[in-house]
């Protein structure tokens, strides 16, 4: 729960499936730049639709060094209007690609929720309100 986290900055990223290709590419961005956040006293969690077993699985291959949480049941997803109503190859109720910023005290201070899954989020944009809350 977010308030597990209260007293830091929460990056909120919701994504679609594991093992997709621009999902690991957005995902590796983070890992790979996670300092950045750290520095920002930010704490990433990554959502998705998956089940928690598919999720350590990628996590593992990824070497991700952040939680991944499963909402299977979709409910975090659609409380945050982030849901893709209709999907590729028929899929429904899958986590549309977004970003969130949670201050310290869960304020959402920045919200991006890309229809086109093959965009990602502004990272720089995300920094950007993360340095203006410390």
């Amino acid at each position: 729960a977010l308030e597990d986290f209260q007293g830091k900055n929460v990056v909120l990223l919701f994504f679609p499936l594991a093992f997709t290709g621009v999902c690991t590419t957005e995902l590796c961005t983070v890992r790979d730049d996670l300092s950045s956040y750290n520095d920002l006293n930010a704490q990433v969690l990554a959502v998705s639709i998956d089940t928690p077993f598919s999720l350590a699985k990628f996590k593992a291959e990824q070497n991700l060094n952040f939680p991944l949480l499963s909402d299977f049941n979709r409910e975090v997803a659609r409380a945050y209007d982030a849901l893709y109503e209709e999907f590729v190859l028929g899929m429904k109720g899958v986590a549309k690609r977004s970003a969130f910023v949670i201050d310290k005290n869960g304020v959402i201070r920045y919200a991006e929720v890309l229809d086109n899954a093959g965009d990602l989020p502004n990272f720089e944009a995300i920094k950007q309100t993360l340095a203006t809350l410390n």
